[in-house]
């Protein structure tokens, strides 16, 4: 993402933006953006004071449920703070710089708060984990065994169609679900025991709460009023054959679904070689033009232009 800035040619209240993606006008988006930044004017007085012109792109399908708002909306929120810094004509300290970037990302898309860090990431206050809190992400400081640190998401594109339901109603759905209180306790309990399982090096416990997380996410928007259905028939039968293999090979390679169709495997660096092939002979065949996306965990931001 590029934010390009110049003052305003007469004096006006009303944010001026132009908003590109993949170097073409989106004006859905522009008008998304014009909202979040109105809602940052307390924060960033400067935003009233200037023109905008915003150049964003993506590695990977947008809207479809693989977090292309959280990477887009905390690498706006970079920027921001990185302007911020020059009209105050002062840095501020790294962890201060990203604490506020997580902040101001959370406030365009919740996902975006973790976005603006690497490695492992917590958002919301957690007992027993220092420095959480529920308006900004923080970088996970607990103990991750050797074979976490090197994991592998590769993400399997059932359908590059923008999603039914966005994000944003997907969560006004919870607010008044009848089973939410008891989803929420169950998050905590899970991560509890995630933190864990990624203390230990325990593979199999991680692979059995990300799936019973992902498979909880889905049963509910399907009990949601009205109900939502995402998932679609390639989604489901990679989730057999992932299941299958994962018990016929004894590898730890599990599965998670984001609020789309798309699934994503994740697993260490060490079957690597097993799962790509076990990709290539019976998975490819569910995706969108034989799409898939190897990825792992990421080190962070890169700033482009200092």
């Amino acid at each position: 993402t590029e934010l390009r800035f110049s003052e305003k040619k007469s004096p006006s209240k009303e944010i001026e933006l132009a908003f590109f993606f993949e170097g073409k006008p989106q004006p859905a988006f522009e008008q998304k953006i014009k909202s979040y930044f109105s809602s940052l004017v307390k924060e960033l007085p400067f935003l009233r004071k200037l023109q905008f012109e915003i150049h964003s792109k993506n590695s990977f399908p947008h809207s479809a449920g693989i977090a292309s708002s959280a990477s887009g909306m905390s690498a706006l929120a970079l920027c921001l703070c990185s302007l911020e810094e020059r009209v105050k004509g002062k840095a501020a300290k790294p962890d201060d710089f990203f604490r506020r970037a997580s902040h101001l990302a959370r406030l365009g898309s919740g996902s975006a708060a973790r976005s603006v860090f690497g490695g492992y990431v917590t958002w919301g206050k957690i007992k027993g984990v220092s420095n959480s809190s529920d308006k900004y992400a923080t970088p996970f400081k607990g103990k991750v065994n050797a074979v976490f640190q090197n994991f592998h998401d590769d993400i399997l594109v059932v359908s590059t169609e923008q999603k039914s339901v966005s994000s944003r109603a997907g969560h006004e759905l919870m607010n008044r679900h009848p089973f939410s209180a008891c989803r929420y306790r169950q998050a905590s309990e899970n991560l509890k025991s995630l933190m864990g399982a990624l203390a230990k090096g325990d593979v199999h416990q991680f692979c059995d709460i990300v799936e019973n997380e992902a498979l909880t996410l889905h049963a509910l928007m399907l009990q949601s009023t009205p109900p939502v259905i995402l998932m679609q028939a390639g989604t489901l039968g990679i989730i057999k054959k992932v299941r299958a293999f994962r018990e016929e090979t004894g590898l730890p390679l599990c599965f998670t679904i984001d609020a789309g169709p798309n699934v994503h495997l994740l697993y260490p660096d060490a079957v690597k070689i097993d799962v790509n092939q076990f990709i290539q002979r019976e998975l490819i065949v569910s995706c969108e033009r034989n799409q898939f996306i190897a990825d792992c965990i990421g080190k962070g931001p890169e700033k482009l232009n200092p």
